[in-house]
């Protein structure tokens, strides 16, 4: 009999943050138990189940005794198995008994070759297994793997889990289905909202689940239900006051793991505070009372907010009142922080960065300012920007990190950098490369925008780069605790995105002399500049470019990256052409040759040349060389690879009747400086020999 299963632990309120992860582990460890016991099908339809006090789901077509499978063994060899006389031999006696098969049953085992030697197969049949049996063990098995990073014990058992459980339901149809988990034995009651259910709540049938706890015990189960409910609240009731919520998808997803049965309330807090940075409130709003601030057309902070309740109150001012209490205070500290800080100004608050540790083999954040200072007046002077607002901007970079906002706020460094920047008198440039120089700070956010906010916040990353790597705190693995790997995609983005005219190798070198003798800075760049290619390479394969032709342009890391996507483009475009597989099997073919070749490869000596393929050849590489130039010149990369077209017939010519490692030593020599050059133009772009299958 086939029917849903449904499957519940009732607990104390779990871990918000980890809440919808939980629930899909736990659903996906029923499930996979499920069908490796072959009680559903591969792949069952089943639906998660996840509030704050419970995680449950039901799968749908879950057998109570899965089928009886035939299972075909091998025993042993013929050989083995039977005497000279043809009767069982000890030793297949022996297994036989072991597992648990008479040898009566030899008569009936099947005799067939296995690789070269005959073998007996013995066929049986095995019960499929029952349901009422192993469901107890799948739920405890799939307890044990959750994530959770620490556990707790509760009363005098001595079970663990990640907080106290307090009910276990295991339903097939309408019937419990017998078993212990957890030091609890199953069966179909639950327990409602705390305060707006019945208390103890009776399912009748797995199928009834959801809508029982939703009648019975004012719980809105699914925890994906249960967040389209609260955005469709939230923006019903920011539309009543004319705004809209601030999206926060995390915070969305905090909010309905924290309420089983969501009401949105609009609360009100005094105008006065707008005159506090929004970001200031914003955040101290979100983080510390979970609500979703509100925001006019023009994205202006207004002086409501959304609440999310875990209750339906009869008189809503109870409720927007006393969060109206809350919210006071803490936009109250906000606005001390605020108006403290401004009263110093940032420069003034430099020397305390002495007293910061950067990292204790690279000194304070103060000697690193001064790194940056100079690291950024370096590469504004190579983009052609304002050098001393670059400069300005890179010593004034860090010293939020002093103020009373900050350091409440960690995540608006940077920001308030650029309020009080501008409260100081700071130019415009300078306060907003002051708070873009942290861009970007994760995948998919904004670049800096200006000559003078990329190179405080190249400097920024690549003063990181060089220095971690200088000390020998490279990634590894899944660690990174300095966040290299955000850095150096922050630096490609930069510099490809905003297509600068800078060469990385300098811009490392640069970098690198700023650092103290004793680090030898400079020793590390070429085990950085692999690092950033492979950073490179990833993030193009990620992007879907494929990955022959990705492997081509950065078979070596271009100095000048911001060239990287005009040579992907090139590539593509060469490998749609005719002659773009044969030239590229021919320059696979000319790479082995030169890499084998010994000795200095010289110049082409045209006397040498003796066979007319190799001097069509010679002809057409010298007759090509300048407009190649030309065109690498220009940045045409797609000209010149497209010109390597017209090559293809004397090539193919070429490795047909001429042998290039001739017995005459000067004839093969000059050979090897003909294919030299013809592959200093053919891989001027890329290394299209990896684009050979």
């Amino acid at each position: 009999m086939q029917d849903t299963l449904l499957v519940e632990l009732l607990t104390e309120e779990l871990p918000p943050k980890a809440l919808a992860r939980l629930g899909e582990a736990f659903a996906d460890g029923i499930v996979k138990g499920l069908v490796a016991h072959k009680l559903v099908g591969a792949a069952p339809e089943f639906h998660t189940f996840a509030s704050p006090r419970r995680l449950a789901v039901t799968v749908s077509g879950v057998a109570a005794q899965a089928a009886d499978a035939q299972v075909r063994e091998k025993i042993m060899p013929v050989s083995v198995a039977l005497t000279a006389d043809g009767t069982p031999s000890p030793a297949l006696l022996k297994k036989l008994e072991a597992k648990g098969i008479s040898a009566d049953a030899l008569a009936s085992f099947e005799r067939a070759m296995d690789g070269k030697s005959e073998t007996f197969f013995h066929t049986m049949t095995v019960p499929g297994a029952a349901l009422d049996a192993v469901l107890a063990g799948i739920v405890a098995e799939s307890v044990k793997k959750l994530p959770i990073p620490k556990v707790m014990r509760w009363g005098d058992a001595t079970h663990q889990f990640v907080r106290p459980v307090h009910g276990l339901i295991q339903l097939h149809g309408s019937r419990v289905v017998p078993g212990e988990v957890l030091g609890l034995a199953a069966g179909n009651a639950t327990r409602g909202h705390r305060f707006l259910g019945e208390g103890a709540v009776t399912v009748e049938s797995a199928e009834a689940y959801a809508r029982t706890l939703f009648e019975k015990g004012s719980v809105v189960a699914s925890f994906e239900a249960r967040r389209s409910l609260i955005a469709h609240e939230l923006a019903k009731a920011a539309a009543q006051v004319g705004a809209h919520p601030v999206e926060d998808a995390a915070l969305l997803d905090e909010v309905t793991a924290l309420v089983e049965h969501p009401t949105v309330y609009v609360g009100e807090f005094e105008a006065e505070f707008l005159a506090v940075p929004q970001e200031c409130l914003i955040l101290t709003m979100k983080q510390n009372q979970k609500y979703f601030p509100l925001l006019d057309a023009a994205g202006k902070l207004i002086n409501k907010f959304l609440i999310v309740a875990n209750i339906k109150a009869d008189i809503a001012d109870n409720i927007t009142g006393g969060n109206a209490r809350v919210v006071r205070a803490r936009l109250s500290d906000a606005k001390f922080f605020f108006d403290t800080d401004r009263k110093a100004k940032l420069d003034s608050r430099l020397p305390r960065l002495e007293n910061v540790v950067y990292h204790n083999k690279l000194g304070s954040v103060l000697d690193r300012i001064g790194r940056l200072e100079a690291l950024a007046g370096k590469i504004a002077a190579r983009l052609h920007a304002d050098v001393a607002a670059a400069q300005r901007a890179a010593r004034l970079a860090k010293a939020d990190l002093v103020t009373e906002m900050v350091g409440e706020f960690p995540e608006l460094q940077g920001i308030m950098g650029e309020y009080y920047a501008r409260h100081d008198g700071e130019g415009e440039v300078v306060a907003q490369a002051i708070e873009q120089h942290y861009h970007p700070r994760f995948a998919g956010d904004t670049l800096p925008q200006g000559n003078v906010a990329c190179a405080v916040a190249l400097a920024d990353k690549l003063d990181a780069l060089v220095g971690f790597y200088a000390i020998g705190e490279k990634p590894t693995g899944d660690k990174d605790p300095f966040g290299l790997r955000r850095a150096a995609l922050g630096a490609l983005r930069i510099l490809i995105e905003t297509e600068l005219p800078l060469e990385l190798d300098a811009l490392l070198a640069d970098a690198a002399a700023g650092f103290a003798a004793e680090h030898n800075a400079a020793a590390s760049i070429p085990a950085l500049i692999e690092f950033i290619g492979d950073r490179l390479r990833n993030l193009l394969r990620e992007q879907g470019t494929p990955v022959e032709q990705v492997d081509a342009v950065l078979a070596a890391l271009p100095s000048r990256v911001a060239d990287v996507p005009a040579k992907l483009a090139a590539v593509a475009e060469f490998v749609a052409l005719p002659e773009a597989a044969a030239l590229a099997a021919a320059n696979k073919r000319i790479v082995n040759i030169l890499k084998k070749a010994e000795g200095a490869i010289g110049e082409i000596d045209v006397a040498l040349l003796a066979e007319p393929a190799e001097k069509a050849l010679a002809h057409a590489v010298i007759e090509a060389a300048p407009l190649q130039r030309s065109l690498l010149e220009n940045a045409d990369y797609t000209g010149s690879l497209k010109a390597l077209a017209g090559l293809r017939g004397a090539v193919d010519t070429f490795f047909e009747e001429v042998m290039v490692n001739h017995d005459e030593p000067l004839i093969r020599a000059n050979r090897l400086a003909l294919l030299k050059q013809l592959a200093g133009m053919m891989n001027a772009v890329a290394d299209i020999s990896r684009l050979s299958v």
